[in-house]
């Protein structure tokens, strides 16, 4: 399975990002850009990869002590970013983002731990995907645009485990589907 571990947005934050990508959809030189799915937002913690299911079992365990661990927290998507030179462009976040780093690093752990080979480490930076080209993009007026943007906070309660199914039928514009295959309340979110 391709796993990874996340914090997924509500529905209703995911509703407030949606209008503010419309708006840069409508930015010229947006047709470059391959947008991401609304059900595919998140902030990603840590990638395990294709993962045995063998190793899922050890892996859940895992993720749920390091939930047990962290407490709830305040996040809000804010402004934005990229990477590769606009091979990526991602909404930031804002709050408590060391307690998010944090998460991010115990699910790292739990990854190593259970024995997924996690290559190198990175530090962490907090990142929802919005769009992504294959080739460098000028993405300047989408950072721009998304310079004023800040949702609205909501409370991370839950730590969540995702399996992605890549696209598979060569279709152009296909998108990864994500499932949530656990989830698990952070300590103080009861």
């Amino acid at each position: 399975m391709r796993l990874f571990a996340a914090v997924l947005p509500p529905d209703d934050v995911v509703r407030e990002l949606a209008v503010e990508v419309d708006q840069l959809r409508g930015l010229p030189g947006a047709d470059r850009l391959r947008w991401t799915g609304r059900d595919g937002w998140h902030f990603t913690l840590a990638f395990y990869g294709e993962v045995d299911d063998g190793v899922v079992e050890e892996l859940s365990a895992r993720l749920e002590r390091a939930a047990h661990r962290t407490g709830a927290f305040e996040l809000a998507a804010r402004g934005g970013g990229q990477f590769g030179h606009g091979r990526a462009l991602w909404a930031g976040a804002e709050g408590d983002l060391s307690t998010l780093r944090l998460l991010a690093e115990r699910a790292e752990a739990a990854g190593r731990k259970a024995g997924v080979p996690m290559g190198e480490h990175r530090r962490y930076k907090a990142h929802l995907t919005l769009a992504r080209s294959r080739d460098a993009v000028d993405v300047r007026p989408y950072l721009s645009a998304l310079e004023e943007f800040t949702g609205r906070t909501w409370t991370v309660a839950e730590l969540v485990l995702v399996r992605s199914h890549l696209p598979r039928s060569g279709v152009a514009g296909e998108q990864p589907r994500y499932e949530a295959v656990a989830r698990w309340a952070l300590g103080g979110a009861g």
